[in-house]
């Protein structure tokens, strides 16, 4: 499997003709103060998987925060099509809304996939502390 899209949103919708509409891709946020709650965002990730990894694939998404800790899981399965040697991979979009994501400190986060045996980098987010003015 590889990784072949990931990225955190504030919306994102997936098109029937496989093409995503995208709106407010972010990789920072501040907070008044922690822990602080995100009320909303969206994780986008697309994974390209090969021919000889047809049938159902278990996959995990972890938010990390930089010391290793888990802060959030997403598990889930994908039924990945038969597909060709040669032909195009077969994948597996994912458009994952996030509600109330909680952030125990300031710092630099990141979303790690597992998936295919291994485990993918997906994207990071840091988040700051700036008080209300």
């Amino acid at each position: 499997m590889d990784l072949s899209l990931a990225l955190l949103c504030e919306e994102a919708h997936a098109r029937p003709d496989g093409r995503f509409d995208v709106r407010g891709v972010f990789n920072e946020l501040s907070a008044p103060g922690f822990p602080a709650v995100q009320a909303r965002m969206t994780l986008v990730l697309v994974m390209d998987w090969s021919a000889d990894e047809a049938g159902t694939q278990a996959f995990r998404a972890d938010l990390v925060e930089h010391g290793g800790k888990r802060v959030l899981t997403i598990e889930g399965e994908t039924e990945v099509s038969p597909r060709r040697i040669g032909g195009p991979a077969a994948q597996t979009r994912l458009v994952l809304p996030l509600e109330d994501v909680v952030f125990p400190h300031a710092g630099r986060y990141r979303f790690e996939l597992v998936a295919g045996g291994d485990v993918h980098r997906a994207c990071s987010l840091f988040l700051d502390e700036r008080p209300e003015t």
